[in-house]
């Protein structure tokens, strides 16, 4: 027999390919270069901030002006300096909410949609629980449990989205257990956890991508509401959401006060829901929005080709 086919050539145009389809996305595009820019003010925010966001120098409740630019708070604090720090705050728990939920449902999925049998029983009884209690009040319950604080939050959330990454993992699974490529692992002698791990799951993360960044927007928005709500990032540390909870008071007062958090925060949800959405359309790949059941026939799709997994 001849040698075997290399597939790094088709491997490098598909990715290729993807990468073209998602710079030929105009809002993908803009969604990525405001992503970067929130990344960016959030790292770098004690260096862009005019001021020390809990410095309370000023007059109360001043409105936009020349030295601060988009006025003071209750408090005489720096609207723009506590926005821009308050970006960190969103962006890491939406990421690290996002991250922990992958981190458990992924491997979960992927072993009960693999294995079978009592093992995707009980697995998938397991998450038909956990969606049995909406998102927002397994994390009222959770933050209710621990306490306010960053950590917790993450926590929180990232519990209520596991279900969604384990969901799409087991469909994707099996969608490739059957496959030539993952019985040619079995029959080289390959142990399971060597064929799950390295043949199959390299092969599922391409739609994992694409849920990690949507589950990113929604845990932005779920940190706000509990923000909102005296559960989130404790005071005096800037959030947008404590933010909008203390502008509250201020509505016909201070109307901007509560302006500029405000779309801080659309935007940031633009953004991800952009970006996301143009890794779907590039990896040509489906995800599922929290609620909504997962097809079992949905395809893993994109990322590395069956035969360059092995």
């Amino acid at each position: 027999p001849g040698p075997a086919p290399n597939p790094g050539p088709a491997l490098a145009r598909r990715r290729w390919g993807g990468v073209r389809r998602f710079a030929g996305s105009r809002s993908a595009v803009v969604g990525a270069a405001g992503l970067f820019l929130l990344l960016v003010v959030a790292v770098f925010a004690s260096w862009v901030a005019p001021f020390d966001p809990n410095e309370q120098g000023a007059q109360s409740l001043l409105g936009p002006s020349g030295t601060h630019l988009l006025g003071t708070d209750e408090l005489g604090r720096d609207i723009a300096s506590r926005v821009i720090h308050g970006a960190r705050a969103s962006l890491v728990v939406g990421a690290g909410a996002a991250t922990f939920g992958a981190l458990i449902g992924v491997p979960l999925g992927l072993v009960a949609g693999y294995l079978g049998r009592w093992v995707d029983a009980t697995a998938m009884r397991l998450i038909d629980l956990m969606l049995a209690v909406p998102g927002i009040l397994l994390a009222l319950v959770i933050i209710a449990v621990l306490g306010p604080g960053r950590i917790n939050l993450i926590l929180a959330i990232g519990i209520g989205s596991v279900p969604e990454f384990a969901r799409l993992t087991r469909a994707a699974t099996l969608a490739l257990r059957d496959r030539d490529f993952v019985r040619a692992s079995v029959g080289m002698g390959a142990r399971t956890t060597d064929t799950m791990f390295r043949t199959v799951l390299p092969n599922v993360l391409a739609p994992v991508l694409v849920q990690l960044v949507i589950t990113a927007s929604l845990a932005v928005v779920v940190e706000a509401g509990l923000s909102l709500l005296g559960l989130g990032t404790p005071p005096p540390a800037p959030s947008w959401g404590g933010m909008l909870q203390d502008a509250r008071s201020y509505l016909y007062q201070a109307p901007w006060y509560g302006v500029f958090p405000g779309l801080c925060l659309a935007f940031t949800v633009y953004c991800l829901d952009r970006v996301g959405h143009g890794l779907q359309h590039a990896i040509g790949t489906t995800t599922h929005t929290p609620g909504t059941p997962a097809s079992p026939a949905a395809g893993p799709a994109a990322g590395p080709t069956a035969e360059g997994a092995l």
